[in-house]
């Protein structure tokens, strides 16, 4: 068990992170045709939309506070904030978007999986990476009591936070998270396990996304009128009438 641990928490990271950015890069060059995600914005029009602006909004600001909160550096937030607080921060304004994205998911699911036309012309990976994001988002949420208990001694978030730190310095340490709640250790290799999924499935549309954030630097273009040569108008004989 003590290896097997190791090489989920040490080894298995690694190698999710090659897939996801050689494997975004080799589909981005091999099939660019099916970096989108496929519209079915016809059918059942208002339940997608609800359902799209829910998941979307929540599963941006739960990326980006993922991101920021557990990859932030003790020291940089202690300036402002305990650890304590920090982790109460956490709690509230991710179980409010985690709860918003949940709903929002759970209408896109129920959109594909119980509307026949949508599901004859969802692909399979389709389905599947909503399933496995709705379980994700699942035990995340369930993690939220766990978190609430700590609030006065948050160990456990700022073991994974030291974790997670680590991974990215290229110095995982697997005895981080040995000990920690079950439901923690899942929702991290379930989240890995997205990240191996990536380039397979319709998420590469992210990457396009974030790339239109590109656009708000790109230089004006300069467009010149061609003043057309129209020939005068020729003064001819009128008719008697």
């Amino acid at each position: 068990m003590n290896t097997l641990h190791t090489i989920a928490f040490t080894v298995y990271p690694y190698v999710c992170l090659a897939f996801f950015l050689m494997g975004s890069l080799a589909r981005f060059d091999r099939d660019q045709y099916t970096w989108k995600s496929d519209s079915s914005q016809l059918l059942r029009a208002g339940q997608l939309r609800w359902g799209s602006n829910l998941f979307h909004g929540g599963i941006l600001f739960l990326f980006f506070g993922h991101l920021f909160g557990q990859l932030t550096p003790h020291a940089v937030y202690g300036l402002v904030m305990t650890s304590s607080q920090k982790q109460l921060l956490a709690v509230i304004a991710g179980g409010v978007a985690g709860g918003l994205c949940f709903i929002g998911l759970t209408m896109l699911l129920h959109r594909r999986l119980f509307d026949p036309r949508i599901r004859l012309t969802s692909h399979r990976t389709d389905i599947a990476i909503l399933v496995i994001l709705w379980v994700q988002l699942a035990i995340g949420l369930s993690t939220l009591p766990s978190s609430l208990r700590h609030v006065g001694e948050p160990t456990t978030m700022l073991r994974l936070a030291e974790y997670l730190q680590g991974i990215v310095l290229l110095q995982p340490n697997a005895a981080l998270v040995a000990g920690i709640e079950w439901h923690f250790q899942l929702h991290i290799l379930l989240g890995m396990t997205i990240f191996l999924l990536f380039p397979f499935s319709r998420l590469v549309h992210v990457w396009s996304g974030f790339g239109t954030v590109a656009y708000l630097f790109r230089p004006y273009q300069m467009v010149r009128s061609r003043r057309l040569n129209v020939p005068a108008r020729q003064n001819l004989p009128r008719r008697a009438s």
